[in-house]
């Protein structure tokens, strides 16, 4: 299993991504931070900010998966070919020796940034 360990927020540069109306709730959207497509969802009342690339196929597209829970987790289900990945650790519920990347998100004034390593 991967861990993602972030810095300390205060070495974390923090960028603006979108309104968090822009985002549906219950769905995601892709953004680009620092020439990396992030995969940002609104779920259950909370935001949660994963790397967008399938590990299993390459492809750019968990912002367009479904969002789930599985018990008390809740996940992103790729549309590819349907791995289930944690939206807190960003572990794959299926094979948890794969994961994909998460990353800090915070909510200020109704707008949603991301914060990722210079």
């Amino acid at each position: 299993m991967t861990l993602t360990l972030l810095p300390p927020a205060s070495e974390q540069i923090w960028t603006r991504v979108c309104a968090l109306g822009d985002i549906l709730p219950g769905t995601g959207v892709c953004a680009l931070v620092q020439g990396e497509q992030i995969a940002v969802f609104h779920v259950a009342g909370r935001v949660f900010a994963l790397g967008n690339r399938d590990p299993f196929t390459g492809a750019n597209v968990l912002s367009r998966g479904l969002t789930g829970n599985r018990g008390n987790t809740l996940k992103i289900i790729s549309p590819l070919l349907k791995h289930a990945f944690d939206l807190e650790t960003g572990r794959c519920l299926d094979d948890p020796a794969v994961a994909v990347p998460t990353y800090a998100v915070r909510v200020e004034g109704g707008d949603v940034w991301i914060g990722s390593r210079g």
